[in-house]
């Protein structure tokens, strides 16, 4: 019998099955690349079709789990992202916050407790009515205020001067209370919230709902709806709201005693705060969350230390960083390419999974931002964050696909000269097109 014969006819075989195997592999890969070259062909057309030519408009499609980029049209551009911002907010407050938030820094000395705020924005707010600092703050006859370590200023950079009386544009501050708004609604006769402001308010027809710089409020007697003003923050006025609702007094430091301090939490859980910056796209609530990150960071209120942060450590492998300024997305110095929105919203997804993040996220048809769009059939097909500025729109976030699987994507809008309405109804057709078609 002739070993060698059969030992070479053995090794023949086994390199036969190897090749039949790889030319089986070689053959699905090319399926894969003919079906994906198919899909962006598809969206390529559909875009053509939806005119999105026409100003700058910059599209990724990324499947997570075959890791494939679908559609990549300018993705690597930098879009001004409007609340798309919000993504990275969100993103940065669960790297840094616990599932509880910060409420009040406090020591104890004697009978007098010495406090100070932490940036967290739900103290008193008409959403969450948490009274937790209160409580404690209560229990002390003498009350020492020390103003918080905040310098940044009660603006962003680069928002419009013009929205000081918008309620979408409350400032930031260290201490806030009521939101920094104040709310005013027609129940036989004015009901103004906090009531220290009561005398403040005037009923008149005047084209605006505050005065540029003093708390003199206006309110236009045929609404029947709840106006809500932001008011100018001060740390006077943070005391004055204070003593108001505590009926004590309090006197102010510029620091605290040698004694250690400490911290209370919060009673509303961060995934309520979370929700209400996603899905209302609260922009009072993006800004203090990143103060209140940077408050458990370094005991400095900062958002740019918290957003410095995240970048640095997180984030420092994402290939085009942005230019982020904001927490909510007001400004318009905020420029992100749709590639950095898809990176962090896998992060998201691979940290937080779907049951979570679709519980936050608006979701089409059903509420938030997106309730008058996207609505499946039975259920939401699109869970994103929308992010809305005067000639821009912006649209990322999750999409479920006709065969089940979990796309992210991230859809810019710059520079049209049309409604937005219209730009959001061609962005529908394109996204019902990437569902059916994948």
């Amino acid at each position: 019998m002739n070993y060698k014969f059969y030992r070479s006819m053995d090794g023949l075989g086994r390199y036969l099955r190897l090749l039949h195997l790889l030319l089986i592999a070689a053959s699905l890969m090319g399926c894969s690349s003919l079906k994906k070259r198919s899909f962006e062909k598809k969206v390529a057309k559909e875009l053509q079709l939806n005119r999105f030519g026409e100003h700058f408009t910059g599209l990724m499609v990324y499947d997570p789990t075959s890791t494939d980029t679908l559609v990549s049209v300018n993705a690597n551009q930098y879009f001004t992202p409007a609340s798309n911002t919000k993504i990275f907010t969100l993103y940065t407050a669960l790297k840094i916050l616990e599932d509880s938030v910060p409420a009040l820094k406090y020591s104890i000395t004697g009978d007098t407790l010495f406090f100070s705020g932490t940036g967290n924005p739900s103290v008193l707010h008409p959403y969450f009515r948490d009274s937790s600092a209160l409580n404690l703050l209560g229990q002390f006859g003498q009350l020492v205020y020390v103003p918080g370590n905040f310098s940044e200023g009660r603006y962003g950079p680069g928002w419009a001067w013009e929205d000081f009386d918008s309620s979408f544009s409350p400032e930031r501050s260290s201490f806030p209370l009521y939101g920094n708004v104040v709310r005013v609604t027609q129940q036989e006769g004015l009901l103004t919230e906090p009531i220290l402001f009561t005398d403040s308010v005037q009923v008149s027809v005047i084209d605006r709902r505050r005065e540029e710089k003093q708390n003199t409020f206006y309110f236009d007697p045929s609404r029947t709806d709840t106006l809500e003003i932001p008011y100018i923050t001060s740390d006077r006025l943070t005391l004055a709201l204070l003593e108001n609702v505590l009926g004590k007094s309090i006197s102010i430091a510029d620091a605290f005693p040698r004694e250690k301090t400490k911290i209370i939490m919060g009673a509303t859980p961060a995934d309520s705060l979370y929700k209400r910056l996603m899905q209302e796209s609260d922009n009072f609530i993006a800004e203090q969350l990143l103060m209140v990150s940077s408050f458990v960071l370094s005991d400095t209120i900062s958002s740019g230390l918290a957003r410095d942060f995240v970048l640095d450590s997180y984030l420092s492998d994402m290939a085009y960083k942005p230019r982020w300024v904001d927490g909510s997305g007001l400004s318009r110095y905020n420029l992100f390419t749709p590639s950095s929105m898809v990176y962090v919203l896998k992060k998201l997804l691979d940290e937080k999974g779907k049951v979570w993040l679709f519980s936050i996220f608006p979701s089409g048809g059903k509420n938030g931002t997106l309730e008058d769009w996207y609505a499946g059939n039975p259920h939401p097909y699109v869970f994103a964050k929308s992010g809305t500025l005067g000639n821009t729109y912006c649209l990322s976030g999750y999409l479920i696909s006709k065969s089940g699987n979990i796309l992210i994507f991230s859809f810019m809008n710059n520079h049209y000269l049309e409604p937005s309405s219209r730009i959001k109804a061609r962005m529908q057709t394109v996204l019902e097109r990437i569902r059916d078609s994948y």
